[in-house]
């Protein structure tokens, strides 16, 4: 698993907390910040992934 796939995976999880976080205090804001953070991560995961298979 190289840094970028690494790195997205975990944008992926902070943004579901944050998103989480956000439902439960009812704040829109750290919701949608949440949810930018997780579409972050997947990208990342996703750049992560083609790079592994162009370097084999």
């Amino acid at each position: 698993m190289n840094k970028d796939k690494m790195n997205g995976y975990v944008d992926t999880v902070k943004g579901k907390a944050k998103e989480q976080w956000g439902k439960l205090t009812d704040d829109r804001s750290t919701e949608t910040e949440g949810k930018v953070d997780q579409v972050k991560g997947k990208v990342q995961e996703e750049a992560g992934k083609v790079k592994d298979r162009l370097s084999r």
